[in-house]
C-alpha cells in the first residue's frame, strides 16, 4: 500500500508510512479474566493518550507471566501479570493493558530483559537499572580486579568443586562474594512460596512498604554501579543471574553463580557485586587484542559483541563470530560435547569453522544463528525445543535441516523456557517446542519437535522475543 501526501497532481510516490504493532501469545495471566492461555497471535493495544509516545519501538525477552516492550519514546512498557502472581511487584499494567514502568531516570530505555523474578534495563546513556529478587540486585563493592578473579580460578580444583564460600570471602578482601548457609534450592522454593502468597496492587504500594516481602524483594529500581566510564549497550537476564555488555566489548555479571554461569571459574553461590567476566585477554604488550583465551585455546576475536542468558547458563559471541558458553551443562546446553558444568567461558570448538551472529538460550537449551543464516541447536530436548525431530538431546551443536525450513536463512532466534522461535531473512516466523500455553502461536496447545510456520499476513516482521511461557512479535504494517 502506498500513501500519497500533499495535494500535487503528479505521480511522485512518497515513502510508505508504516504502523508498528506488537503481537503476543502464550501465558500472560493478567490479559484475560480467566487467566486463559493465548493460543494465537493477539495484538497488544498501545495505551491511548500516553504522554510522549504513541507507538512501539522494540520487544524484550524474559519474564515469567509478564511481558516487556519499549515504546517509541523510550519508555519501558510492561503488562500481563496479576495481583495474585508472584512477579506482580516488578511490573505495571498487571491487568493486560501496557503501562509505562516508573524508572528513576528521564533517559530513554535502549534494551531490557527479565528473568524468573527480576528485571534489568539499560538506558541510551549506558546506565543499568535492575529490580526484583534481592539476590539479583547488586550491592557491595565492585569486583574490578581481574588478578583477583584469576586467583579465584586457580584455587578452584576442577569443574565439580570450589573453595568454600567463607574461604573465598576471606581471600576477596571485601569484594563481597557471599553464600548463605541454606541451600539455594531450598531458598528458591521458600521464595516462590512467599511470592505466591503475596497480593500487591502495584509496584508503588510495594515500594512504600517496609515489611513482609522487603526481606526478599527489591521492588524499587536500583542503579547498578559499574567501573568509571563504563557504558553498557545491552543486557541479558537468566533465572537468577544477569549479564551486561559494555560498548568496549566487556561482559559484566552478577547474581547467582552456583553452576558457573557468571564465569568466575568457581561455584561461588552469590556474587552480589558486578564483576568483569574474563573473556578477553590482552597480549603481553597490551597492544594486540586479537585473541580470546578459553581454557588455554586461542580463538578469533577482539571483544564480545553479543550476550545471552539461559536459566542457569550463559553464552557470548566475539566480534569474529566465535561462540563461548559457561554455566550449567547437565543437558548439554553449553555445546561442549558433554554434560559437565563450564565454570569459565569455554570455546565451542565444534563451531570453529562457523561464524555465529546471534545467540539465544532457554532453560535447558541453546540456539545460535550463523552469518549465513543456518540454525544450530543443542541441549535438552524434552519438549522438542531443539527442533531436530528427534527425542534425544544434543551435547554438540546440531544444524537444523527441517523440510519446513527448506533453504530459508534465519535472521534472529529467541528461546523461552522450553520453546524456540526464529525469524527468517524473508520475513517468516517459525516456532517449535513446548506449547502447553500456546506459546508457539499455532492456534493449539500441541508440542512440536520440528519448526512450524506461524501464520501472519500483511505485516513486515521486525523482531521476536520469548518470555518463559509466552512470545512477543514486533511487526509493521502499511497505513
Amino acid at each position: 500500500m502506498d500513501c500519497n501526501e500533499g495535494g500535487g497532481g503528479g505521480s511522485t510516490k512518497t515513502e510508505e508510512r508504516r504502523e508498528a504493532l506488537v503481537y503476543m501469545w502464550g501465558y500472560l495471566p493478567g490479559v484475560s479474566p480467566e487467566k486463559s492461555p493465548i493460543l494465537s497471535l493477539s495484538p497488544v493495544r498501545f495505551p491511548n493518550g500516553m504522554e510522549g509516545g504513541y507507538s512501539w519501538k522494540d520487544v524484550c525477552g524474559g519474564g515469567c507471566g509478564f511481558a516487556m516492550a519499549i515504546s517509541e519514546c523510550g519508555k519501558l512498557m510492561t503488562w500481563g501479570s496479576t495481583d495474585e502472581e508472584g512477579q506482580s511487584y516488578v511490573v505495571s499494567g498487571k491487568h493486560g493493558t501496557p503501562e509505562a514502568y516508573a524508572l528513576p531516570t528521564e533517559a530513554s530505555i535502549l534494551k531490557a530483559a527479565a528473568g524468573w523474578a527480576h528485571c534489568v534495563a539499560v538506558t541510551e546513556t549506558g546506565e543499568v537499572y535492575t529490580w526484583g529478587w534481592k539476590e539479583c540486585v547488586p550491592s557491595g563493592n565492585l569486583i574490578g580486579d581481574l588478578g583477583m578473579v584469576e586467583r579465584l580460578q586457580k584455587d578452584t580444583t576442577g569443574n565439580q568443586s570450589s573453595l568454600p564460600a567463607e574461604q573465598v570471602n576471606s581471600m576477596s578482601q571485601g569484594f563481597n562474594l557471599t553464600s548463605g548457609t541454606v541451600s539455594h534450592l531450598e531458598s528458591k522454593r521458600a521464595r516462590e512460596e512467599i511470592a505466591k502468597r503475596r497480593k500487591i496492587s502495584s509496584a508503588k504500594v510495594e515500594s512504600e512498604s517496609s515489611t513482609g516481602g522487603e526481606e526478599f524483594f527489591n521492588p524499587s529500581p536500583c542503579l547498578v554501579t559499574l567501573g568509571p566510564g563504563v557504558r553498557i549497550t545491552t543486557v541479558a537476564a537468566g533465572g537468577r543471574h544477569t549479564l551486561a555488555l559494555s560498548d568496549m566489548g566487556q561482559v559484566w555479571g552478577w547474581g547467582y553463580g552456583g553452576e558457573g554461569q557468571l564465569g568466575l571459574g568457581t561455584r561461588v553461590k552469590m556474587v552480589s557485586s558486578p564483576h568483569v567476566i574474563p573473556c578477553i585477554q590482552p597480549s603481553a604488550s597490551g597492544k594486540d587484542r586479537s585473541s580470546v583465551i578459553s581454557q588455554g585455546s586461542k580463538i578469533p576475536g577482539s571483544y564480545v559483541k553479543e550476550i545471552a542468558c539461559g536459566g542457569r547458563h550463559s553464552a557470548v559471541i566475539t566480534d569474529a563470530g566465535a561462540l563461548l558458553t559457561f554455566g550449567w551443562g547437565l543437558y548439554g546446553q553449553c555445546g561442549q560435547g558433554n554434560t559437565i558444568d563450564q565454570l569459565r567461558p569455554s570455546y565451542v570448538k565444534s563451531l570453529s569453522e562457523t561464524k555465529v551472529k546471534n545467540i539465544a538460550a532457554g532453560l535447558w537449551h541453546t540456539l545460535c544463528v550463523s552469518v549465513d543464516g543456518r540454525v544450530y541447536a543443542f541441549g535438552g530436548n524434552q519438549f522438542g525445543q531443539l527442533g531436530t525431530g528427534a527425542d534425544e538431546g544434543e551435547t554438540l551443536p546440531k544444524i537444523l535441516d527441517s523440510p519446513g525450513l527448506g533453504s530459508k536463512h534465519a535472521k534472529v532466534a529467541s528461546c523461552g523456557a522450553r520453546h524456540s522461535v526464529i525469524l527468517t531473512e524473508d520475513g517468516q516466523l517459525f516456532s517449535w517446542g513446548w506449547n502447553k500455553y500456546g506459546q508457539l502461536g499455532l492456534g493449539d496447545a500441541v508440542d512440536r519437535n520440528i519448526p512450524s510456520q506461524v501464520s501472519i499476513e500483511g505485516c513486515l516482521l521486525k523482531n521476536i522475543a520469548c518470555g518463559w511461557w509466552h512470545t512477543l512479535l514486533l511487526a509493521e504494517r502499511p497505513i
